[in-house]
């Protein structure tokens, strides 16, 4: 069973950037696609990044401001958010499958 942790978030002032981390242990399929989700406060989780093989799939316009990776080394992700605005706070979620993170909150504030 795998299992996923989520780190790097925090307290960022608008117009800064940070990096998430998400680390997947157990029996991961390299072949299976994992993403970041974000829940935004009051409403429902929604995809940020989707992440295959070498290659990405943002679903909204993010004008170049997020990018993901994906170690099959020591199986992580990463998202790095740049230019950070308010509307980027939310708790971050790593999903593998069926498999959630626990979450990392960032929030954007001044």
């Amino acid at each position: 069973q795998v299992q996923l942790v989520e780190s790097g978030g925090g307290l960022v002032q608008p117009g800064g950037s940070l990096t998430l981390s998400c680390t997947a242990s157990g029996t991961v399929d390299y072949n299976h696609d994992m993403s970041w989700y974000r829940q935004a406060p009051g409403k429902r989780r929604e995809l940020v990044v989707e992440i295959k093989n070498t290659r990405t799939y943002y679903p909204e316009d993010t004008k170049g401001r997020l990018s993901a990776s994906r170690d099959y080394d020591n199986n992580k992700i990463y998202l790095r958010i740049d230019d950070l605005i308010p509307a980027d706070t939310g708790v971050y979620y790593c999903r593998y499958q069926n498999t959630w993170g626990q979450g990392t909150q960032v929030t954007v504030s001044s």
